[in-house]
Protein backbone atom coordinates (compact mmCIF):
# COMPACT_ATOMS: atom_id res chain seq x y z
CA UNK A 1 0.00 0.00 0.00
CA UNK A 2 1.17 3.22 -0.77
CA UNK A 3 2.59 5.72 2.20
CA UNK A 4 0.77 8.98 2.38
CA UNK A 5 2.91 12.17 2.87
CA UNK A 6 2.15 15.24 4.70
CA UNK A 7 3.26 18.27 4.11
CA UNK A 8 4.19 20.45 7.75
CA UNK A 9 5.31 24.12 8.44
CA UNK A 10 7.09 23.07 11.32
CA UNK A 11 10.09 22.24 12.75
CA UNK A 12 11.17 18.43 12.48
CA UNK A 13 13.55 16.82 14.00
CA UNK A 14 14.45 13.11 13.62
CA UNK A 15 13.22 11.06 16.93
CA UNK A 16 11.18 13.59 18.10
CA UNK A 17 7.11 13.94 18.96
CA UNK A 18 5.44 16.67 16.55
CA UNK A 19 1.99 18.23 17.85
CA UNK A 20 0.16 18.84 14.09
CA UNK A 21 -0.53 22.39 13.77
CA UNK A 22 -4.66 22.84 13.18
CA UNK A 23 -4.65 22.55 9.32
CA UNK A 24 -2.49 19.64 8.79
CA UNK A 25 -4.08 17.80 11.86
CA UNK A 26 -7.50 18.45 10.18
CA UNK A 27 -5.82 17.39 6.52
CA UNK A 28 -4.40 13.59 8.40
CA UNK A 29 -7.72 13.21 10.48
CA UNK A 30 -10.17 14.44 8.13
CA UNK A 31 -8.54 13.71 4.69
CA UNK A 32 -6.14 11.23 4.81
CA UNK A 33 -7.87 9.43 7.69
CA UNK A 34 -5.24 8.16 9.15
CA UNK A 35 -5.12 6.07 12.49
CA UNK A 36 -2.98 5.59 15.40
CA UNK A 37 -0.16 3.35 14.28
CA UNK A 38 -0.27 4.39 10.87
CA UNK A 39 3.17 5.31 9.36
CA UNK A 40 3.78 8.29 6.47
CA UNK A 41 6.17 10.34 5.42
CA UNK A 42 6.88 13.93 6.38
CA UNK A 43 8.65 16.97 4.88
CA UNK A 44 8.49 20.81 5.63
CA UNK A 45 10.01 21.88 2.26
CA UNK A 46 13.54 22.22 3.93
CA UNK A 47 15.13 19.37 2.03
CA UNK A 48 14.47 16.02 2.07
CA UNK A 49 11.98 13.94 4.13
CA UNK A 50 11.23 11.98 7.52
CA UNK A 51 9.33 8.44 8.14
CA UNK A 52 6.75 9.14 10.97
CA UNK A 53 4.01 6.84 12.46
CA UNK A 54 0.61 8.58 14.21
CA UNK A 55 1.13 8.42 17.97
CA UNK A 56 -2.14 9.87 18.89
CA UNK A 57 -4.98 11.22 16.79
CA UNK A 58 -7.61 12.85 19.18
CA UNK A 59 -10.74 15.97 18.25
CA UNK A 60 -8.14 18.27 19.44
CA UNK A 61 -4.56 17.09 18.64
CA UNK A 62 -2.53 14.71 16.27
CA UNK A 63 0.56 13.83 17.37
CA UNK A 64 3.31 12.07 15.12
CA UNK A 65 6.05 10.34 15.97
CA UNK A 66 9.37 11.27 13.68
CA UNK A 67 11.89 8.43 12.38
CA UNK A 68 15.17 8.39 10.09
CA UNK A 69 15.49 11.71 7.80
CA UNK A 70 16.03 10.97 4.64
CA UNK A 71 17.46 12.85 1.75
CA UNK A 72 15.43 12.27 -0.98
CA UNK A 73 15.03 15.24 -3.61
CA UNK A 74 13.09 15.17 -6.91
CA UNK A 75 13.83 18.63 -7.89
CA UNK A 76 14.52 18.98 -11.96
CA UNK A 77 17.98 20.60 -13.15
CA UNK A 78 16.08 22.58 -14.99
CA UNK A 79 14.63 25.98 -12.98
CA UNK A 80 11.83 26.56 -14.41
CA UNK A 81 10.10 30.15 -13.59
CA UNK A 82 6.74 30.15 -14.73
CA UNK A 83 4.31 34.05 -15.08
CA UNK A 84 0.98 32.44 -15.10
CA UNK A 85 -1.47 35.06 -16.20
CA UNK A 86 -4.57 34.44 -14.19
CA UNK A 87 -7.95 32.22 -15.13
CA UNK A 88 -11.23 31.53 -13.75
CA UNK A 89 -11.31 28.92 -11.03
CA UNK A 90 -10.57 25.52 -11.42
CA UNK A 91 -8.58 26.13 -14.82
CA UNK A 92 -5.74 28.28 -12.53
CA UNK A 93 -6.21 25.15 -9.63
CA UNK A 94 -5.12 22.74 -12.27
CA UNK A 95 -2.41 25.12 -13.93
CA UNK A 96 -0.67 25.56 -11.03
CA UNK A 97 -1.42 22.07 -9.78
CA UNK A 98 0.30 20.31 -12.88
CA UNK A 99 3.37 22.86 -12.83
CA UNK A 100 4.17 21.64 -9.63
CA UNK A 101 3.82 18.31 -10.48
CA UNK A 102 5.78 19.11 -13.76
CA UNK A 103 9.00 20.45 -11.40
CA UNK A 104 8.48 24.19 -12.02
CA UNK A 105 10.87 26.12 -9.45
CA UNK A 106 8.63 29.51 -9.18
CA UNK A 107 5.49 30.09 -9.93
CA UNK A 108 3.96 33.79 -9.95
CA UNK A 109 0.15 34.25 -10.97
CA UNK A 110 0.18 37.64 -13.28
CA UNK A 111 -2.58 39.86 -14.33
CA UNK A 112 -2.57 41.05 -17.90
CA UNK A 113 -4.81 43.38 -20.13
CA UNK A 114 -7.48 40.72 -20.74
CA UNK A 115 -7.41 38.53 -18.13
CA UNK A 116 -11.00 37.93 -17.29
CA UNK A 117 -10.12 37.79 -13.70
CA UNK A 118 -9.91 40.95 -11.78
CA UNK A 119 -8.45 40.92 -7.99
CA UNK A 120 -8.76 43.64 -5.26
CA UNK A 121 -5.53 43.33 -2.78
CA UNK A 122 -7.59 41.50 -0.13
CA UNK A 123 -8.83 38.76 -3.11
CA UNK A 124 -4.98 38.56 -4.28
CA UNK A 125 -4.01 37.44 -0.98
CA UNK A 126 -7.15 34.85 -0.41
CA UNK A 127 -6.37 33.51 -3.56
CA UNK A 128 -2.52 32.94 -2.81
CA UNK A 129 -3.37 30.77 0.24
CA UNK A 130 -6.13 28.82 -1.91
CA UNK A 131 -2.90 28.52 -4.32
CA UNK A 132 -0.59 27.72 -2.09
CA UNK A 133 -2.49 24.97 -0.22
CA UNK A 134 -2.73 23.47 -4.18
CA UNK A 135 0.95 23.51 -4.06
CA UNK A 136 1.16 21.70 -0.84
CA UNK A 137 -1.17 18.73 -2.36
CA UNK A 138 0.68 18.41 -5.29
CA UNK A 139 3.81 17.91 -3.92
CA UNK A 140 2.73 15.34 -1.24
CA UNK A 141 1.31 13.59 -4.50
CA UNK A 142 4.08 13.97 -6.79
CA UNK A 143 6.63 13.11 -4.32
CA UNK A 144 8.48 16.76 -3.96
CA UNK A 145 10.01 17.85 -0.57
CA UNK A 146 10.82 21.33 -1.81
CA UNK A 147 7.75 23.29 -2.65
CA UNK A 148 8.02 25.57 -5.56
CA UNK A 149 8.15 29.11 -4.68
CA UNK A 150 4.18 31.02 -5.27
CA UNK A 151 4.71 34.78 -5.44
CA UNK A 152 1.53 36.72 -4.80
CA UNK A 153 0.07 37.64 -7.71
CA UNK A 154 1.09 40.48 -9.31
CA UNK A 155 0.74 42.81 -12.49
CA UNK A 156 2.71 41.55 -15.71
CA UNK A 157 4.89 45.24 -16.06
CA UNK A 158 5.76 44.67 -12.24
CA UNK A 159 6.52 41.12 -12.98
CA UNK A 160 8.50 41.84 -16.10
CA UNK A 161 10.97 43.91 -14.41
CA UNK A 162 11.79 41.53 -11.39
CA UNK A 163 14.86 39.06 -11.21
CA UNK A 164 14.16 36.57 -13.89
CA UNK A 165 16.16 34.46 -15.60
CA UNK A 166 18.23 34.83 -18.68
CA UNK A 167 16.49 32.88 -20.92
CA UNK A 168 13.01 33.86 -21.45
CA UNK A 169 10.33 33.28 -23.55
CA UNK A 170 6.74 33.94 -24.23
CA UNK A 171 4.48 32.09 -26.31
CA UNK A 172 2.35 34.17 -29.45
CA UNK A 173 0.21 32.05 -32.08
CA UNK A 174 1.41 32.52 -35.22
CA UNK A 175 5.27 32.64 -34.94
CA UNK A 176 7.58 30.58 -36.29
CA UNK A 177 10.00 29.53 -34.14
CA UNK A 178 9.12 27.44 -31.39
CA UNK A 179 11.07 25.60 -28.39
CA UNK A 180 13.16 23.37 -30.82
CA UNK A 181 15.10 26.04 -32.08
CA UNK A 182 15.39 27.91 -29.15
CA UNK A 183 18.87 28.03 -27.70
CA UNK A 184 18.66 25.41 -24.50
CA UNK A 185 19.11 27.55 -21.22
CA UNK A 186 22.43 27.71 -19.16
CA UNK A 187 20.01 26.21 -16.28
CA UNK A 188 17.24 28.35 -15.82
CA UNK A 189 14.22 29.44 -17.62
CA UNK A 190 11.58 32.70 -17.33
CA UNK A 191 8.28 31.68 -19.52
CA UNK A 192 5.63 33.47 -19.60
CA UNK A 193 1.92 32.23 -20.57
CA UNK A 194 -1.10 34.47 -21.80
CA UNK A 195 -4.80 34.80 -20.43
CA UNK A 196 -7.70 33.23 -22.22
CA UNK A 197 -8.03 36.39 -24.17
CA UNK A 198 -4.56 36.44 -25.38
CA UNK A 199 -1.52 38.90 -25.19
CA UNK A 200 -2.71 42.78 -26.11
CA UNK A 201 -0.12 44.06 -28.95
CA UNK A 202 2.06 45.83 -26.65
CA UNK A 203 2.22 43.52 -23.66
CA UNK A 204 3.86 41.28 -26.11
CA UNK A 205 6.42 44.55 -27.19
CA UNK A 206 7.21 45.32 -23.14
CA UNK A 207 8.03 41.79 -23.16
CA UNK A 208 10.46 41.27 -25.92
CA UNK A 209 12.11 45.09 -24.77
CA UNK A 210 13.15 43.04 -21.94
CA UNK A 211 14.38 40.30 -24.00
CA UNK A 212 11.43 37.87 -24.20
CA UNK A 213 11.73 35.23 -27.26
CA UNK A 214 8.14 35.01 -28.54
CA UNK A 215 7.52 31.33 -29.83
CA UNK A 216 4.82 29.64 -31.47
CA UNK A 217 3.14 27.00 -29.82
CA UNK A 218 2.35 24.67 -32.82
CA UNK A 219 -0.96 24.92 -34.96
CA UNK A 220 -3.90 24.70 -32.83
CA UNK A 221 -4.82 27.61 -29.88
CA UNK A 222 -5.12 26.12 -26.61
CA UNK A 223 -6.47 27.18 -23.52
CA UNK A 224 -4.14 28.89 -20.55
CA UNK A 225 -3.98 25.33 -19.09
CA UNK A 226 -3.04 23.55 -22.16
CA UNK A 227 -0.37 25.90 -22.60
CA UNK A 228 0.81 26.06 -19.28
CA UNK A 229 1.08 22.12 -18.85
CA UNK A 230 2.59 21.51 -22.55
CA UNK A 231 4.72 23.79 -22.08
CA UNK A 232 6.64 22.84 -19.15
CA UNK A 233 6.26 19.08 -19.95
CA UNK A 234 8.02 20.03 -23.51
CA UNK A 235 11.03 21.75 -21.52
CA UNK A 236 11.57 19.52 -19.29
CA UNK A 237 11.78 16.78 -22.22
CA UNK A 238 14.01 19.30 -24.11
CA UNK A 239 16.44 20.15 -20.93
CA UNK A 240 15.09 19.27 -17.80
CA UNK A 241 14.39 15.78 -16.08
CA UNK A 242 11.60 13.89 -18.65
CA UNK A 243 13.24 12.93 -21.37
Amino acid sequence: MRISRLFVEQDLVEGAAVTLEADAAHYLRNVLRLKKGFQLTVFNGQGGEYAATVQEVHRKAVVLELGAWRNVELESPLQIELGLSVSRGERMDVAIQKATELGVAVITPVITQYCVVKLTEERRLQRHQHWQNIVYRACEQCGRNKPPILNVTMDLAQWLNTELAASRIIFEPGKADTLRNYPKPNDAVAVLIGPEGGFSEQEVLDAQEVNFSALGFGPRVVRNETAAIASIAAMQVLWGDMG
